[in-house]
């Protein structure tokens, strides 16, 4: 790139609706698909855009996250004026903690004045997707826009979830709505609004003025959607512009990781005959830390529609439409049908799972059933999801009373 660009990647939310899988890890540390995490998504876009100069901001139970990025993605080439660094709330305004997504700009303007690029690139980390960044900045420049949003078309019935914008012909931002039932809809499609995908581009100057501008301000959440780019649209250029123009697979799959019911969905789609996009596919690769295990070893089973991890062990079992991370053991005559199950998890003899989500380190006792009926019945204190999804945290003990 003719342009000095710089990264930043947000990865500090606490994903309060993602708990119990978010009550040992920050949200983009969960994993994903068996053997990825969901900020691999967006390091992998980085990477396969060319982008080397990234700084992630952490503040919610960092280490699983901080322990991921070291083992997984310590390559980048210091000499060469490459970097992934991260960088906890520095404390230096008073010693608050990051207060949204601005905030979080506004805590490392001293990043800004140090690194001195033209252009900021302003990611989330804890969305799944593919995109070619690329494309997005130079449409920037193209534009001579102050500010860029990435956009996807998303049903108007789904537009109180979103932030959603109202564009001219030019695709300029003429008018921001933040989570509004009657946001306006596409121009030609009344079926459809257009949504902020957290993807922003911005020119670094326009960006130190308004994060500091709305610093000052006392009712303000500090974030983009809500607070700065209502405000900014006012008097800068400010663009959307569209995935499909930068999806390496036309794909033009988005999806904020938001609720327990969206972790599993998403993933269990991968599964079907049209996944959200592919994960073979060339020349732009998923990247993530694989652990040395050795290959699956399945024994007399039958499985069907699953993805199976590196170190797995099956023995005379079925496993249907399911998804097994690293280093699972699966017993004699077992069941995991419809079901996450994540590493180092230990399935005993004769035990049946069914539309569930195993976090990490736990074993189910021989000819034990974990299903939404089982659960309800046992009155365990166990997750359940307005779905029907039952999510078993990291390490939950079923202790052999609860057999009775």
């Amino acid at each position: 790139m003719k342009h000095k660009l710089l990264t930043f990647i947000l990865a500090g939310g606490m994903g309060e609706r993602l708990f119990p899988l978010t009550l040992y890890r920050a949200k983009p540390a969960v994993p994903y698909l068996g053997s990825y995490r969901i900020i691999d998504f967006t390091l992998s876009n980085c990477l396969n855009s060319g982008i080397r100069q990234i700084f992630v901001l952490s503040q919610y139970r960092s280490e699983s996250l901080e322990r991921h990025l070291v083992q997984g993605w310590n390559f980048f080439h210091g000499p060469l004026g490459e970097f992934l660094i991260t960088l906890p709330p520095p404390m230096r305004m008073g010693g608050e903690w990051y207060r949204g997504t601005a905030d979080a700009i506004f805590q490392n303007l001293h990043v800004l004045e140090r690194e001195k690029p033209l252009i900021v690139l302003i990611l989330s980390g804890d969305h799944i997707y593919r995109m070619d960044y690329r494309k997005m900045i130079k449409f920037h420049e193209e534009k001579k826009a102050d500010a860029t949003i990435a956009a996807i078309p998303v049903p108007k019935k789904e537009a109180k979830r979103f932030g959603v914008m109202e564009i001219n012909k030019e695709k300029k931002v003429i008018a921001f709505y933040e989570k509004e039932p009657e946001a306006p809809t596409i121009p030609g499609d009344p079926s459809q609004c257009l949504a902020n995908m957290g993807v922003y581009v911005f020119e670094t100057r326009i960006l130190a003025e308004a994060v500091a501008k709305d610093s000052r301000k006392k009712n303000s959440s500090h974030d983009f959607g809500k607070n700065i780019f209502p405000e900014i649209i006012k008097e800068k250029n400010v663009y959307a512009f569209s995935l499909t123009d930068a999806s390496p697979d036309s794909s033009n799959f988005w999806q904020d990781i938001g609720t327990l019911d969206s972790y599993y969905k998403t993933q269990i789609s991968f599964l079907s005959k049209k996944p959200p996009f592919p994960l073979h596919f060339p020349n732009w690769y998923l990247h993530t830390y694989s652990p040395p295990y050795p290959p699956a070893e399945i024994e007399n089973s039958n499985i069907k529609n699953s993805m199976i991890s590196g170190g797995c062990k099956i023995k005379k079992s079925k496993i249907i439409n399911s998804i097994l991370g690293p280093n699972v053991f699966v017993e004699n005559d077992c069941v995991i049908q419809d079901s996450i199950v994540m590493e180092n998890c230990i399935i005993r003899k004769n035990s049946k799972v069914y539309k569930a989500i195993l976090d990490k380190l736990i074993e189910v006792p021989e000819n034990f059933i974990i299903s939404v009926e089982e659960i309800s019945k046992k009155k365990l204190p166990i997750t359940i999801t307005e779905e029907g999804i039952v999510v078993l945290p990291r390490g939950f003990k079923l202790e052999e009373k609860t057999l009775s």
